[in-house]
């Protein structure tokens, strides 16, 4: 299937051809004709599959025909929020992008930033809105946004949005737009708080789901060292000396322990920059920019911080710090090894995250290759016992509920 093949109009088809685009991917082949029928839908998707074009492409096809002209002031029509501000300045580079040889015009508010300038931006009037959920709740109160012409509300990287504890602002901006709108639910997996949310604000959506969350790509190669984990970094540094190469992300589970590697790492000469919750907003986009330019070889992140941001030609993903939810893993080396590339993952496991190891391998269904050979190995006594479930695969809900513990006692991330 083309693009072609889904009814897009010509200056949208131009504009994704010059982004390379030739084929639509899974999602958006499944999910554009339900939006283009103007049907709520609730899409599970993990990152990289696509789906920002998934909404965007019929947004703006959906849009075209109806543009106001710019006397008679534009209207907010379709309202995309997102949970995170490095996420919504990528999809509203992606609808600024696809929109070229159209008149609409989209615009990004976010914290962290100063507010003058997107008053200014609001003023002037926007067509399509991409917003963080505390930015555009401030901006409702003093007047600036008016979301009575909503046409279409998206809700992105919904179980994250829930996660960092914006469900009553969620619901808040929901009523806020029309009863008569279309509702988009995209989110990487979907837990019993979503499938709650897309009850009670959805209208018979239909149900999309891309990929297994269970699923990790044949072409990453997922090493395991077993290490103390005092010795921890100094392992880590081992690797980047000896094997680790290329542009790298690894991740820590807290702000403070990205904190504590990077200084490690600038002390010993590395090219790091990191981001976090903690970070202003110039601080994360430009840690961003510079990874992306290779000014920089090493991103620092923790998971919060990084859902959603779409890297190229990633070489390695480093798990310094397991995932106390399994999921996590799989969206984690996910960023490695896309476009039929290959990349390496690799993982450094403490006898204090022998249960996450275990969890994370019940629902890859894989035992992850363990690499004993190097200088500070794990006492083989404390070596956890790889259950037969790990090959064969089982439920799993240890994780869930410290992980939501964490959230709620305090902002970790």
């Amino acid at each position: 299937m083309s693009f072609k093949d889904l009814q897009l109009n010509r200056p949208i088809l131009r504009a994704i051809a010059e982004k390379g685009y030739d084929n639509p991917t899974l999602v958006q082949e499944k999910t554009i004709p339900v939006v283009l029928n103007k049907k709520d839908v609730i899409v599970s998707a993990q990152t990289g599959t696509g789906k920002t074009a998934a909404f965007a492409l019929p947004i703006l096809q959906l849009l075209f025909d109806k543009q106001d002209a710019p006397k008679k002031g534009r209207k907010i029509k379709a309202l995309i929020v997102s949970p995170t501000r490095e996420l919504a300045i990528q999809i509203a580079e992606n609808f600024e992008a696809y929109a070229t040889y159209t008149t609409l015009k989209s615009a990004v508010i976010f914290g962290g930033a100063s507010i003058d300038p997107q008053k200014e931006i609001l003023r002037d009037g926007v067509d399509i809105l991409i917003a963080t959920p505390g930015r555009l709740l401030d901006l409702h109160k003093q007047d600036l946004v008016n979301l009575d012409y909503v046409q279409t509300l998206v809700l992105d990287e919904a179980d994250l949005m829930l996660d960092m504890g914006f469900i009553d602002d969620v619901k808040k901006i929901e009523r806020l737009c029309p009863k008569t709108k279309q509702t988009l639910l995209f989110s990487a997996t979907i837990p019993y708080k979503v499938e709650q949310l897309a009850s009670t604000i959805l209208n018979q959506p239909q149900r999309i789901e891309v990929a297994q969350n269970s699923s990790t790509s044949k072409n990453v190669n997922q090493l395991l060292y077993f290490v103390p984990k005092k010795d921890k970094i100094e392992l880590g540094l081992h690797l980047l000396r000896n094997t680790i190469k290329g542009n790298i992300i690894i991740f820590r589970r807290t702000k403070y322990g990205v904190d504590k590697l990077e200084k490690t790492l600038l002390k010993n000469s590395y090219k790091v920059d990191s981001i976090h919750g903690d970070k202003s907003q110039t601080a994360r986009q430009e840690a961003l920019n510079k990874f992306k330019k290779k000014e920089v070889n090493i991103l620092i992140a923790t998971d919060v911080a990084a859902r959603g941001i779409d890297i190229d030609n990633l070489d390695a993903v480093v798990n310094f710090d397991l995932p106390n939810v399994p999921e996590t893993y799989v969206h984690r080396i996910g960023r490695t090894a896309r476009a039929g590339q290959t990349g390496m993952a690799y993982s450094l496991c403490s006898a204090d995250e022998k249960t996450y190891l275990l969890e994370i391998q019940k629902l890859i269904h894989l035992q992850l290759d363990i690499i004993d050979d190097h200088p500070y190995p794990l006492d083989p006594k404390a070596k956890p016992i790889i259950h037969k479930s790990a090959k064969k695969g089982s439920k799993h809900k240890k994780g869930r509920k410290s992980e939501a513990s964490k959230k709620k006692k305090k902002r970790w991330y």
